[in-house]
């Protein structure tokens, strides 16, 4: 093999660090900021550090491709950012840490115990922007970083969040099913609420939030009057937090879940009752700007117990509350005689009133769905058959989905999960009566944590 003569006046840079040498490009120096030590060594005659190598290893791998090397799952976390620090590069870290192509969905195990303060166990958990994470847990909403060190914990107004958004860095939306107003809550100010968004109903009672959403654009909030005689959906401008319009619902249940389909400029809305009678529900798309629905599946035969949607999967899942399956519905065929297919056993022996769905969640992530049942958890992956790609569906033919299970024990002695929440390269589970969240992540991803 023959190697290209590099000119005396060429782009590679060698760089000693602490007795290792490195060599890499001057465009890759550069792309650190010139505030960076990186870019100062493309200028600089002597390039010694005394530095630990194998630190700096991963950083200029970080540098060069914008993702974690396996190797660093040997490396505690806080050596990594002390040293991203001392270099300049922390938001590269950063970045690496919150990719969502470095999450391996096959191989999630539980790396962290993430402990809360008081007796309350988590109600609602929402992955913040950049690899953080927000818990609320009885009337207190704790922040935790990027690299998952505690940054706040603040006391709400609320006896308990039920609904939690980040709309901006340290920026969330709060709201309550039992006390009025939707809370934008500015964590980096302790807690002070910057604003509080209410919905005028026709009764001219208070509103409480069932549920909130957010696309790039618009933060969308589920209100229902106190009386809970009406309900509307409101739409915010995302940035400046002004009502841009209202969509009324015209129905007796109230949307509890919001999703917005970024493929299908259209915002998913679902809401569920039970009575004496069984459990029933809804699930409407509304195309936001025109402000039409634009389908409607009325759930009555094993209703839903959680719903999510897949951009990426382009299909909406549902877990049915009395067979406990899994069911898809494509978004290219919506409207069509067959609205949900199965993906489990249930087209093989028939429905049956089990409620063994009571409870479930399901969350997607990537090109997958996860499932919560009892204390384990179900990973549903699309196979793709022929072509390769999404041209590969045949929206007239069933698709096929495999399963896999994972964290389910009978003696194991773990409570049941009640909360599933995604972010960066990693999965956060809460589960019932703990006062914790559990962090799962790939051991082959990403530093020791």
């Amino acid at each position: 093999m023959s190697f290209p003569i590099i000119p005396h006046e060429s782009n590679v840079i060698s760089v000693n660090v602490g007795g290792r040498i490195f060599q890499t490009t001057k465009q890759t120096l550069t792309l650190a900021g010139t505030d960076s030590l990186f870019s100062q060594l493309a200028t600089e005659s002597t390039r010694f550090i005394d530095r630990d190598p194998d630190l700096f290893s991963v950083l200029l791998y970080i540098l060069r491709t914008g993702n974690l090397p396996a190797r660093s799952s040997s490396f505690d976390v806080k050596d990594l950012i002390d040293e991203s620090r001392f270099y300049g590069i922390e938001s590269f870290l950063i970045d690496s840490l919150s990719n969502s192509s470095q999450f391996e969905a096959f191989d999630l195990r539980r790396s962290k115990i993430l402990p809360l303060n008081g007796r309350d166990s988590p109600s609602t958990v929402n992955g913040g922007g950049r690899g953080g994470l927000h818990v609320a847990h009885g009337s207190k909403i704790t922040s935790f970083d990027w690299s998952l060190r505690r940054k706040s914990t603040v006391l709400t107004s609320f006896s308990a969040v039920d609904s939690l958004l980040e709309i901006s860095p340290g920026v969330i939306a709060a709201g309550a099913i039992d006390y009025p107003g939707l809370q934008i809550i500015d964590l980096e100010n302790g807690g002070f609420v910057r604003t509080i968004l209410n919905w005028e109903n026709l009764s001219r009672s208070s509103s409480t939030v069932q549920g909130i959403g957010s696309s790039s654009e618009f933060l969308f909030t589920s209100f229902e009057s106190s009386r809970r005689n009406s309900n509307s959906i409101m739409v915010y401008d995302l940035s400046s937090l002004i009502p841009v319009l209202e969509i009324d619902i015209d129905s007796a249940i109230p949307s509890t879940e919001l999703k917005w389909i970024q493929s299908c400029n259209l915002l998913m809305c679902s809401g569920s009752h039970s009575s004496p009678s069984g459990v029933n529900g809804h699930i409407r798309f509304w195309d936001v700007r025109s402000r039409n629905m634009v389908w409607e599946i009325k759930e009555t035969q094993d209703c839903f117990s959680d719903v999510t949607v897949s951009d990426n999967l382009s299909a909406v899942f549902k877990v049915g509350v009395a067979s406990g399956e899994v069911f898809y519905s494509d978004l290219r065929s919506l409207g069509g005689k067959d609205t949900w297919i199965c993906l489990g056993e249930e087209k093989k022996r028939g429905l049956k009133e089990r409620r063994e769905g009571v409870g479930c969640k399901i969350e997607s992530y990537g090109n997958h769905v996860f499932v919560s049942k009892g204390n384990g958890i179900e990973l549903w992956s699309e196979v793709i058959t022929g072509l390769i790609g999404n041209a590969s569906r045949d929206v007239s033919e069933e698709r096929v989905f495999r399963k896999n299970s994972f964290g389910k024990s009978a003696d194991s002695g773990e409570s049941k999960i009640t909360g599933l929440a995604f972010g960066g390269n990693r999965m956060f589970v809460t589960r019932k009566d703990q006062q914790s969240i559990e962090v799962w992540q790939s051991p082959s991803r990403g530093v020791s944590i």
